[in-house]
């Protein structure tokens, strides 16, 4: 099956300061601002879009995701635990203890659901095991949802609520499950999408990062390594391909005031000079006007 390709050169860079490690695109309509963090830079980002100010407030450990927080601000999942960031004067509050060990754990990529649970999963830096899981984050309690994994991505809803994605990075694969939103519980887990894992292949595409699902369903998924996004169909066929002038996508998120602009993160930690040399807006947010809207995110509610 074919399907459409967006070049490179029709993408804007939305800031122009590049992160080390960006992620967690975070679009909050009513202030018309893009929130997002830098992993290793240990920061939350924001950019009010019209006006061009930027700010950014420095975390005590690596945040891996962001939400919003219905009585304002931000859940930020650090690397310690969970914790409130009021983003009018930057005090940091802690909400949970990190359940894990921090020396080889941290969280990683996150969103809310219709209920108000943040759900955000975890990387077992080791990689050596499916030693990370997916929590949830409801009314100031951490469950454990036992979606075993090396690295937690890619959680995303269906507009109905009633599928859950959800990747497993090293393994190159996109799950869905049945999703029950009065109880937060998932079951009938079954595959989405499985990638080739030959990272010798000239041909590599990428494994699946963050995502999000826009109005249609489809399911929008950051390839790292791979410098495309992609918009997959609910049964998992490629819809289209959106190629970047960064090789390491991370994440994207839907904003303006349409939610037809598609807010890439990136990353260039690590990343080789060579490399640089040809990607050269490697940790920039990038940008993309796209046919159909996203969808507004959900808060976490306590």
């Amino acid at each position: 099956m074919t399907h459409d390709i967006i070049a490179a050169d029709q993408l804007e860079t939305a800031f122009d300061q590049p992160m080390l490690l960006g992620e967690s695109p975070l679009w909050h309509a009513e202030e018309g601002a893009l929130y997002w963090i830098d992993i290793p830079g240990k920061a939350v980002h924001r950019l009010q879009v019209e006006r061009g100010q930027h700010q950014s407030w420095p975390m005590p450990h690596e945040p891996g995701a962001i939400a919003r927080h219905a009585q304002g601000g931000l859940v930020v999942a650090l690397r310690s635990g969970m914790a409130h960031l009021d983003t009018g004067t930057g005090a940091l509050a802690p909400l949970l203890e990190a359940p894990y060990d921090t020396e080889r754990i941290r969280f990683n990529d996150g969103r809310c659901d219709a209920a108000g649970r943040f759900w955000c999963g975890t990387i077992y830096e080791p990689r050596d095991r499916d030693g990370g899981t997916l929590y949830s984050f409801e009314r100031d309690v951490l469950r454990d949802a036992h979606h075993a994994v090396v690295t937690s991505n890619g959680v995303a809803f269906s507009p109905d609520q009633r599928l859950m994605y959800h990747s497993n990075t090293p393994s190159h694969r996109i799950n869905v499950y049945d999703f029950d939103l009065a109880t937060g519980a998932t079951s009938n887990c079954r595959l989405l999408r499985q990638f080739d894992s030959d990272k010798s292949a000239a041909d590599y595409g990428g494994r699946p990062d963050g995502a999000a699902v826009d109005s249609e369903g489809a399911y929008w998924v950051a390839m790292f390594e791979g410098a495309r996004v992609l918009r997959l169909s609910a049964q998992g066929e490629i819809l289209q391909e959106v190629r970047l002038p960064a090789r390491c996508p991370t994440m994207v998120a839907f904003g303006g005031a349409d939610l037809r602009t598609l807010y890439i993160t990136t990353g260039r930690h690590g990343r080789s000079e060579e490399e640089l040399r040809r990607y050269p807006l490697s940790g920039h947010v990038l940008k993309l006007r796209v046919d159909v809207a996203g969808r507004l995110e959900y808060s976490y509610r306590p």
